[in-house]
């Protein structure tokens, strides 16, 4: 059987473009959307050529457009939404229901995943406000697609390395503190960090596989499940560099949040669940979902002490 042909809507975007790489890499004729609101934003249309030459095929499509939508979508087999936003989507939601509406019209898609990557939305409902419309609003995504009987996989891939390794998981940097770290409660709650590639990988690996046909796909490889003590002390010992420890109670964490804007509000709220409660790994995967590593054992992941080697 020849591989599935993918449609990747947002593929300029921070995990977009990775998904691009890992369809071309596993050899599925890959499209992409070329929205005409772009504009005058070069780099993005340079992004675009350069995917155009790395052998996916740019397809001209506009969510004011319904019809150049669904034609969009009856190229193709499986369509992968990797739109970004701030964490209020509410631009984002309208949108993705549009795509939903469209490929529920095109009726030829074997596979639908939604823009998520993120935590899983399901297990978030007594979430922080305002931080919990972020969840609401793919909840609402969810619903429709199931809805309509569109198939689907919802990936959750946690926390992305690039803003939470780095910085050793530290609020208005990214980069390695030199000096002092902030330690959330007793630094010991697990977290699941992801290379960003490597959340391409199983992605991409996900869409012809019947085992996570209509199911959660979890992101949770056993190495990279570390508490923040843990993530502190790689880094610790590859730089050779001791940290001061600077321990945030809960109740410390949570108090400036008052004074702040909505958006970050919301993304305070997420980073207590992660960080205090243990979100992304306080659970067993159930009967309705599976774990990447698990599935893919061929898949050699970034190891989270080599990844902070690129910070020496």
């Amino acid at each position: 059987m020849g591989k599935s042909k993918v449609l990747i809507v947002g593929a300029t975007g921070y995990i977009g473009r990775r998904m691009v790489k890992a369809s071309l890499e596993q050899g599925h004729p890959t499209y992409v959307v070329q929205r005409p609101e772009i504009g005058l934003d070069i780099e993005k249309l340079q992004m675009l050529l350069s995917f155009k030459k790395q052998g996916a095929e740019l397809v001209k499509a506009s969510f004011s457009d319904h019809k150049s939508l669904v034609e969009a979508v009856k190229k193709v087999d499986v369509v992968i939404c990797t739109m970004s936003g701030v964490h209020f989507r509410s631009h984002n939601l309208l949108l993705q229901l549009k795509l939903v509406d469209a490929i529920k019209e095109a009726g030829n898609v074997k596979r639908f995943l939604p823009s998520e990557f993120g935590m899983d939305p399901s297990r978030m409902g007594d979430a922080l406000e305002p931080g919990r419309e972020t969840f609401d609003q793919k909840m609402v995504v969810r619903k429709a697609i199931e809805d309509a009987n569109i198939p689907f996989t919802y990936v959750s891939a946690n926390c992305f390395a690039g803003y939470f390794v780095g910085n050793l998981s530290q609020l208005e940097t990214l980069t390695p503190p030199s000096q002092k770290v902030c330690v959330y409660g007793d630094g010991n709650v697990k977290v699941v960090f992801m290379d960003e590639d490597d959340v391409a990988t199983y992605t991409i690996k996900t869409i012809d596989d019947p085992r996570t046909l209509n199911k959660t796909l979890y992101l949770r490889p056993p190495e990279n499940t570390l508490s923040q003590n843990q993530l502190i002390q790689i880094w610790e010992n590859i730089s050779g560099n001791k940290l001061q420890k600077i321990f945030i109670s809960a109740q410390d964490f949570l108090a400036p949040i008052k004074d702040m804007d909505k958006a970050a509000q919301a993304g305070m709220g997420h980073f207590y669940h992660i960080f205090y409660e243990g979100c992304l790994a306080n659970f067993e995967i159930g009967k309705d979902a599976e774990e990447a590593s698990n599935l893919y054992p061929e898949v050699k992941y970034i190891r989270m002490d080599e990844y902070l080697k690129i910070y020496l």
